[in-house]
Formats: C-alpha cells, sequence, structure tokens
C-alpha cells in the first residue's frame, strides 16, 4: 500500500501545504451543507490527516545526503 510522502519537495513551502489542507476542509464543508454526508465526511478525514501530517507535525526532509551525515561509518 502506498504511503503518503509529506517529505516530497513540492510540499516545501507553507503555502501550498495550506492550500491543500484549506481546499479539502472547504469541499468537506460544501459537501456536508450539500448533504452529502458520505463525501463531506471522508473530505473532512482527508483534511483533518493532511492538517496533522502538513502543518502541525511538518518537518521538512534535510538537503544532505546520507555521505554528509557524521555518524556514517564509512571512510
Amino acid at each position: 500500500m502506498a504511503r503518503f510522502d509529506e517529505t516530497n519537495p513540492f510540499f516545501r513551502p507553507l503555502w501550498r501545504r495550506a492550500v491543500i489542507v484549506v481546499f479539502c476542509l472547504g469541499w468537506a464543508t460544501f459537501e456536508l451543507v450539500s448533504g452529502a454526508l458520505f463525501w463531506g465526511g471522508l473530505f473532512a478525514a482527508a483534511g483533518l490527516y493532511l492538517l496533522w501530517v502538513l502543518i502541525i507535525n511538518y518537518f521538512p526532509a534535510s538537503d544532505s545526503t546520507d555521505a554528509d551525515r557524521p555518524d556514517d561509518p564509512t571512510p
């Protein structure tokens, strides 16, 4: 099963992460107001997951390679 890759360089700018989260939560609101509870719940769950992953718990990937790490045992 594929895992969501929050370390992708596409997600580095904060504004992109915020737009994705706001879009999902906005679409969930639209669906819930329209009476589509399944789709509203689905987009709400996706939006809340993305809020956690992309905003609250976001740590950008370092630009260094594994060879640059000081604990690398290879000479």
